[in-house]
C-alpha cells in the first residue's frame, strides 16, 4: 500500500488540540516546548487553555497548527511510523510548512518563526475589511474562474483554492468577492458563502506579504526533504531546496491547487492518505477528489495508536 501524509491549513484550529499528544508522548510535548521557545512566548498555553478568537488570529493559528501537526508526527515516530513510510507529503497552504518540517527540510523552530512572520505579513498586507474570501460550492474551477473575472470590474477577484471538484474559494477585494458570490448563485452554485477570514489569502493583494516572506526565507536553511513534497502552486513533487524556497514565496499570492495535488498522488499509486494534525477537512476533500483513496485522520493519541497498529497489522 502506498501512503501519503497531508497537513491541514487554517480553519482547523481548536482550543485543546494536541494536548493529549503532549501528555502521552514526551516527543510531542518537546515540539510544543520548542515552538514556545522559538517564539519567546507560551503559545502552547493559548492552544490548550486560551480563547478561540485569539487562537484564530492568523499569526497564532499558523504556528499553532504546525505545532499540533508536528506533535502528531513525533508521536507517530515514537510508535515506529517514520516519515519515509510516506511516498509523498503535502500540506494545504500553511500546511505546506508543516509538511516540510515533517520531512526534515525545515527545523521546527525555523518553521514556527516563519509562520509567525507569514501570519503577521498576510494580516498586514490588506487593511481589515478591504478584502474577503468566499467558498463557491457546486461549480467547477473553469466556471469559478470565469465568475471571478466577471466580478472583478477593475478590482482583484481570483480563484484562490481549488479544494475539490465541488469547492473553489475566491479571494480579493470585498466588493468584488461579494459580486462573485451573487454571480456564482446565478450560474447554479449550490452555495456561495463569505468565509470568516481576516484577510484575502492567495491572491495578488498578498504581494506585500510575499516580499516579507522572500526576505524571511532567505535567512533560513532549507534541506532536501526526506520524501518529495507536492507543492501547492505546482501540484507536483519537489525536493530541491532552492525550488522549495521560491515556491513558498509564490504560494503567498498563488492558488492552492489541492484537487490536482491529490490527483497527482492518486496517479502515482497512492492508495491511502493520512491527515496529520487538527481536524478532518482534508480527508473530506480527498474523498470528494478520489473515492479510491482511503483516508485516516491522525490528530489525537488514540488516532496515533490506531494508525501505528494499522501499519504493523
Amino acid at each position: 500500500m502506498s501512503r501519503a501524509f497531508v497537513f491541514p491549513g487554517q480553519g482547523a484550529q481548536t482550543i485543546g488540540m494536541g494536548k493529549d499528544l503532549a501528555e502521552a508522548y514526551p516527543a510531542a510535548k518537546a515540539v510544543f516546548d520548542e515552538v514556545d521557545e522559538a517564539l519567546g512566548e507560551k503559545l502552547s498555553a493559548l492552544i490548550w487553555e486560551g480563547e478561540q478568537d485569539e487562537l484564530t488570529l492568523t499569526q497564532n493559528a499558523q504556528p499553532a497548527l504546525m505545532a499540533t501537526s508536528m506533535a502528531a508526527m513525533r508521536a507517530l515516530e515514537a510508535e515506529g511510523v517514520a516519515i519515509t513510510d510516506a511516498a509523498f507529503v503535502a500540506g494545504h497552504s500553511l500546511g505546506e510548512y508543516s509538511a516540510l518540517a515533517a520531512a526534515g527540510a525545515l527545523s521546527v523552530a525555523d518553521t514556527a518563526r516563519l509562520l509567525r512572520a507569514r501570519g503577521q505579513a498576510m494580516q498586514e498586507a490588506v487593511p481589515v475589511g478591504v478584502g474577503a474570501m468566499a467558498a463557491i460550492l457546486g461549480l467547477d474551477l473553469a466556471t469559478v474562474r470565469a465568475v471571478a473575472k466577471a466580478a472583478a470590474q477593475g478590482e482583484v477577484c481570483q480563484a484562490a483554492n481549488d479544494n475539490d471538484p465541488a469547492q473553489v474559494v475566491v479571494s480579493g477585494h470585498k466588493a468584488a468577492v461579494e459580486r462573485a458570490v451573487e454571480l456564482a448563485k446565478d450560474k447554479g452554485a449550490k452555495r456561495a458563502v463569505l468565509l470568516p477570514v481576516s484577510a484575502p489569502f492567495h491572491c495578488s493583494l498578498m504581494k506585500p506579504a510575499a516580499k516579507v516572506m522572500a526576505d524571511a526565507l532567505s535567512h533560513v536553511e532549507i534541506k532536501r526533504p526526506a520524501v518529495p513534497v507536492v507543492a501547492n502552486v505546482l501540484s507536483e513533487p519537489v525536493s530541491d531546496p532552492s525550488t522549495i524556497r521560491s515556491l513558498l514565496v509564490e504560494q503567498i499570492t498563488g492558488s492552492v491547487r489541492w484537487r490536482e495535488t491529490i490527483e497527482h498522488m492518486g496517479g502515482d499509486g497512492v492508495t491511502e492518505i493520512w491527515e496529520i494534525g487538527a481536524g478532518k477537512a482534508l480527508s473530506g476533500m480527498v474523498r470528494r477528489i478520489n473515492r479510491d483513496i482511503a483516508t485516516r485522520a491522525v490528530g489525537t493519541a488514540e488516532d496515533v495508536k490506531a494508525a501505528a497498529e494499522s501499519v504493523k497489522g
